[in-house]
């Protein structure tokens, strides 16, 4: 993919990530599917400093889709050992370089271990404002929208808010990320060009890239790319283009 000829444009605040390709890098490899996807987990912390690194101050990224629960046993039973065995091993130092993380997503549909681990991982990291970590897990895009709408039609049956007073900037207040940048750049690894359920209301205007490469491969440099082509863009929101005085 071509650069833009001279980005000028700022660079991204928050950028999320759709993850895919570790099943698909594990049988490229001759490994077995786990292994694939610990060799994504090695991708997240570097990638993160590197955001860090480059005045991005969020990184959102899609950990473990609703839909994820259809995939066969062992790989999501797989799946969440990875996701505990990370938080054990990499809180204190996390929590030791400013990195705040947060989870998004239901909790419900968890283990009570599971559950505990990300809440104590979040209590942990919460006076942190260096960075924050944002991992989506068992999260869906159509579900954060039902959510809050259905937090809205709560308060109005009773009586504390107004149908009327419903407004866009009410609903985002009741989704995920409410407390957060809206993301500026989602990039998508692993060759498919989809949003897969992920942040459909938080995407309005997010700029999208995709690349071919697997997650595990997924490296600074191609994050880098990314990030020229964003600040390549130009980020209208719906408006004309600015005319260039003569």
């Amino acid at each position: 993919m071509t650069l833009p000829a001279s980005p000028t444009g700022p660079a991204p605040q928050h950028i999320a990530v759709i993850m895919d390709g570790n099943n698909r890098w594990a049988k490229k490899k001759g490994v077995p599917g786990p292994v694939g996807h610990r060799a994504g987990a090695d991708v997240v912390k570097p990638l993160m400093y590197a955001c860090r690194d480059r005045g991005i101050k969020t990184l959102t990224l899609f950990a473990f889709s609703s839909e994820n629960w259809q995939r066969p046993v062992p790989e999501v039973r797989a799946l969440m050992a990875l996701l505990s065995r990370y938080l054990r091993r990499e809180i204190k130092e996390l929590a030791a370089d400013g990195v705040r993380i947060q989870f998004i997503g239901r909790r419900d549909r968890l283990s009570p271990r599971i559950a505990k681990l990300l809440e104590d991982s979040e209590r942990a990291t919460s006076h942190n404002t260096e960075s924050t970590l944002v991992l989506a897990l068992d999260y869906g895009g159509r579900w954060d929208v039902s959510e809050a709408a259905a937090s809205l039609a709560r308060d109005v049956a009773a009586g504390r808010l107004s149908a009327d007073d419903i407004d866009e900037t009410l609903l985002s207040s009741r989704m995920a990320l409410a407390d957060k940048p809206t993301p500026d750049l989602c990039i998508r690894t692993g060759g498919e060009w989809r949003l897969s359920n992920f942040l459909l209301w938080q995407f309005a205007y997010a700029e999208l890239w995709f690349t071919d490469t697997l997650w595990p491969d997924f490296n600074v440099d191609e994050l880098d790319v990314a990030i020229e082509h964003f600040r390549g863009r130009d980020r209208r929101y719906g408006a004309r283009p600015k005319v260039e005085s003569v």
